[in-house]
């Protein structure tokens, strides 16, 4: 084996790119019954997509959007306090084909197995986070991947 790779291996530093990608992280740690955090200022519906047969599995996850911006931006007049972002920038027209299904699914998860919390001051945590309980068996990332398609590092184009 290649020395780098070996350095990679023991490092557990992800990158989205040579060193692995934070959805593969996921993929890799949520079984069945999980309990999840996850802490970011994005959430979009085709990140649920890309993997949506993991999170079905999950237990609960406990969301919270890190930059409370990201709200206000969606409804500058505090009209609609349910809104959220639910599509990654540069979508491909094949996606929004699919837009309706991977919607209603991803609202039927939240419903099940999702509360939603936002932090009320901005700045105060820029960092993201995803947890994973196993039956006490935890595992932690942390860094700078929103819960995008992209910042997962499941888009082909980084």
């Amino acid at each position: 084996m290649n020395k780098e790779f070996i350095k990679t291996l023991k490092s557990g530093i992800r990158d989205n790119r040579n060193r692995g990608s934070i959805g593969e992280f996921l993929t890799e740690k949520i079984q069945p019954g999980s309990k999840s955090l996850a802490v970011s200022a994005y959430f979009t519906i085709y990140a649920y997509g890309a993997l949506k047969d993991h999170l079905n599995q999950i237990e609960h996850l406990h969301f919270l959007f890190g930059e409370p911006r990201f709200i206000k931006s969606l409804d500058p007049n505090k009209t609609d306090k349910k809104s959220f972002k639910i599509e990654d920038e540069e979508i491909k027209l094949s996606n929004r084909l699919e837009q309706n299904r991977i919607a209603k699914d991803c609202a039927e998860w939240i419903k099940q197995k999702v509360q939603i919390k936002s932090i009320k001051h901005a700045n105060l945590l820029h960092g993201k986070l995803y947890h994973i309980d196993n039956n006490g068996v935890e595992d932690a990332i942390m860094g700078s991947s929103n819960f995008t398609v992209k910042g997962l590092g499941l888009s082909l184009e980084q």
